[in-house]
């Protein structure tokens, strides 16, 4: 099953001559829309497999039209294309349409009923091809809402692409948070197993002794409290893909068995008899150095050359910076209520591409939560960022801009991006590595109130800023939650309330709260 981060349908907007205008997102969204701007082939190839539709402005041919059409078959990306051209221009409206557009709009056409007849359109269309003839060969599409607009993602992406396409183990290496769950995904839905099952299991994450029963299942009363058979992991995952998170943690006896099953492609229920055969693709992924670990005898290196046929390596976040400002977006996107959009501050984003990201893509998405929290005008300005690494020790080069090739002409959360110069801003805020966690929570928090510029930070949006710093300051100086609530004058039961929306949005707390 694909994973769908937004609810709408994502229409990516394509408009070479003019900027998507507040009216055409007005109306879009009101029509249960979501709508992302984009100025260049390469975002086009980089998008199109999250989107539903492409809306193309024609201008004077349908020369751009074709070439839109040749990226996509060349990626293999089967997104329909809407034109929009002028209202007297209807040879052109005849033209795109000879040339496979699936339907053209007036470009001036605003009517929210305009794009509620699209959606029910493809709707139509999208139902009537599942119920046609399915193709063996049928070429799947990645997952939905992924990233990949830096040059050396888009690299990884078309290897991966080639990868899906063959029947091969994968092993995928890269740091913590850089996301190789959604990497596993994309070789999942990119490939002819994108109809079956995808099963995930964190061989970090459980006992060991639990471990086997999960991988391979286990026959009724094979062992005491076995009051039915159970499927492991690779029979769940059967014509589907397996991923195996963490493969370097697990215990060197399971190993063995692992090995067996990918050589002989079968397995053998615990308290079993009948091998079961197998059509599993496995991909693994790992933080950890598996060749280091094999001289440390703590991998097995017949199971190493098995996984690894193929591998792929995913950089850390702060070596493909061109996917720092679509990821921020990407997350403010799946928090936009009631058609209101998510503003990002040129500086603020100017500070993003200049922080090192030790925690990767997922502290970026802890640190656009925490900005969530604290602003409430729905435009985050760099005194609403919080990180966890300060850069006291971090030289501030020339401020880094977006890149050129991104660049769009709107601030609004769908299109990723502003075209204005972004200015660094210092990071007077910047806190000591000496400081504790509840020092270092209570100076940033102090930081963010009184650097919040006036014009931008309402009455509302001070006062909740204020009460964080209150709250984190006092569990800080009590020995319970019960002396803290006391002393703040509230219950217990709204502290507890307090504290667990803090956790949500990524604040940390000492332990012993």
């Amino acid at each position: 099953m694909k994973s769908q981060t937004f609810c709408a349908p994502l229409a990516l907007w394509l408009d070479p001559e003019t900027a998507l205008s507040p009216e055409h997102t007005q109306a879009l969204q009101m029509s249960g829309w979501s709508v992302m701007p984009i100025s260049t082939l390469d975002s086009l190839v980089a998008q199109a497999g999250d989107a539903t539709v492409l809306v193309l402005h024609l201008a004077h041919d349908v020369t751009r039209l074709k070439d839109v059409q040749q990226v996509l078959q060349n990626a293999c990306l089967g997104t329909p294309v809407v034109c929009r051209v002028d209202r007297d221009d209807m040879d052109l409206a005849v033209d795109a349409t000879q040339c496979g557009a699936l339907t053209v709009l007036a470009s001036h056409d605003v009517r929210s009923s305009t794009w509620q007849g699209l959606h029910a359109k493809l709707t139509h269309a999208h139902a009537h091809s599942h119920t046609s003839a399915p193709s063996p060969q049928r070429s799947a599409q990645p997952v939905r809402n992924v990233v990949f607009v830096d040059p050396a993602s888009q690299h990884l992406l078309a290897l991966a692409k080639k990868v899906a396409q063959a029947e091969v183990t994968a092993l995928l290496v890269g740091p913590t948070g850089a996301g190789k769950e959604v990497m596993a995904r994309v070789l999942h839905e990119a490939s002819g197993r994108a109809r079956g099952p995808f099963v995930a299991l964190n061989c970090a994450a459980l006992p060991e002794n639990l471990i086997e029963d999960m991988l391979f299942g286990h026959e009724k009363g094979a062992f005491t409290g076995a009051h039915r058979e159970h499927k492991g992991v690779f029979e769940q995952a059967q014509n589907g893909t397996l991923f195996l998170d963490e493969i370097g943690e697990m215990p060197m006896h399971l190993q063995s068995k692992l090995l067996r099953v990918l050589q002989e492609r079968q397995l053998t229920r615990l308290g079993g008899h009948t091998p079961l055969a197998l059509n599993v693709r496995v991909v693994a992924a790992t933080n950890k150095d598996l060749k280091q670990a094999i001289v440390d005898r703590e991998f097995r290196e017949d199971l190493y050359y098995r996984i690894a046929t193929f591998r792929l390596r995913l950089l850390p976040l702060c070596e493909r910076p061109e996917d720092i400002i679509p990821l921020a977006f990407q997350c403010l996107m799946q928090h936009e209520h009631h058609g209101q959009s998510w503003r990002l501050h040129p500086q603020a984003q100017a500070l993003l591409l200049q922080y090192p990201w030790p925690g990767n893509v997922r502290e970026l998405e802890n640190v656009m939560r925490r900005a969530m929290v604290l602003c409430t005008d729905h435009h985050i300005s760099p005194a609403h960022l919080m990180f966890d690494e300060c850069l006291t020790s971090m030289p501030l080069a020339a401020p880094m801009l977006v890149p050129a090739a991104h660049a769009l002409p709107s601030q609004d959360t769908a299109a990723w991006v502003s075209a204005a110069p972004a200015a660094a801003m210092p990071f007077e805020h910047a806190l000591p590595e000496h400081l504790s966690a509840h020092e270092a929570e209570d100076r940033a928090l102090h930081s963010a109130i009184h650097h919040t510029d006036p014009h931008n930070t309402d009455l509302h949006s001070a006062t909740r800023l204020s009460e964080h710093q209150v709250i984190m300051a006092t569990l800080a100086s009590t020995p319970s939650k019960t002396e803290a609530a006391k002393r703040l004058g509230i219950s217990p039961r709204t502290l507890r309330y307090k504290m667990a929306q803090l956790r949500e949005h990524g604040l940390s707390l000492a332990s012993a709260y």
